[in-house]
């Protein structure tokens, strides 16, 4: 099977004007994921690799499009994108940037990708932390990848990872629909999953939602909601539930159905609309996108 659509860009990982700029990034999976690592610091592990980084330069992960994402990354070194820069020169991101910039790099060679949205069941013990990767098609082997861009060498260390992070094993990464499932049929605890004292069926929730946006090439921000992804369970309809259920069946397996994927989020309770509201540190925003 060929999977064009996710072999074109979207609205959100088009490069725009910096699209030359990728024509000489290596083919390589392992290469192009070290190529990510070196042009991008998560905001919460900075300090780890010895930077403090100032609060005006935590805003960058407010960038949504891969367009601005480029556009920041040159002003803070001009170098080509294969050369790794230091540390205070590195775009502040967190996990959906590598996964989203992962993305754009690879569909700019014509490969097919996509961002997915869920749950690592790699960062705390018992639990299954709020996380964004990088699933491709892999064409000798068949089958749909995931990648953890974010997961250097640094990061396996501290979190003890065993696995391949340019395979991912599909038990240690939950997309949000299965985690979904998962908690609506009782089978594991809502608690379980989200990040700091962000937790429940609602946030979940939040998450499969903005899987399906980006299944369908609208790669969001964690914090950007709409529709049933900014709706209290308390307001939710069985209409709601009973399309939530449809979509979850379709979000769960590595062969995802494009096309059906498609045809339920054109709902207006999933479809991502012009304007979103994003929940920021400062407060709610209003975002035209």
């Amino acid at each position: 099977m060929v999977y064009r659509f996710y072999a074109e860009q979207g609205i959100i990982t088009e490069p725009g004007e910096y699209g030359d700029k990728l024509q000489d990034l290596p083919r390589d999976i392992s290469a192009l994921v070290k190529v990510v690592q070196g042009l991008l610091i998560h905001v919460f592990w900075a300090e780890r690799y010895g930077l403090n980084l100032p609060e005006e330069r935590k805003q960058e992960v407010q960038l949504r499009k891969v367009r601005l994402q480029l556009q920041r990354i040159f002003q803070l070194d001009e170098r080509p994108l294969e050369t790794p820069r230091p540390m205070e020169k590195r775009l502040a991101g967190n996990c959906r940037d590598f996964a989203t910039l992962l993305c754009s790099f690879l569909r700019s060679q014509g490969i097919p990708a996509r961002a997915r949205c869920g749950f690592g069941a790699y960062f705390r013990p018992g639990t299954y932390e709020d996380h964004w990767v990088c699933e491709y098609w892999h064409a000798e082997q068949k089958r749909w990848v995931l990648v953890d861009a974010q997961l250097d060498d640094l990061q396996r260390d501290v979190l003890g990872i065993r696995f391949d992070a340019l395979d991912v094993p599909r038990n240690e990464f939950i997309v949000g629909g299965k985690a979904w499932h998962w908690c609506r049929q009782g089978e594991a605890d809502p608690n379980d999953f989200g990040i700091f004292d962000m937790r429940g069926l609602g946030f979940i929730r939040g998450d499969f939602v903005r899987d399906i946006a980006a299944l369908n090439k609208v790669e969001l921000l964690p914090w950007d909601c709409w529709g049933l992804a900014d709706c209290p369970d308390s307001e939710l309809t069985e209409a709601d539930l009973e399309l939530l259920y449809r979509c979850a069946p379709l979000t769960m397996k590595a062969d995802v159905d494009e096309t059906r994927v498609g045809e339920l989020y054109l709902d207006p309770r999933l479809k991502v609309p012009a304007k979103i509201k994003s929940y920021i540190q400062a407060g709610i925003q209003e975002i035209e996108l």
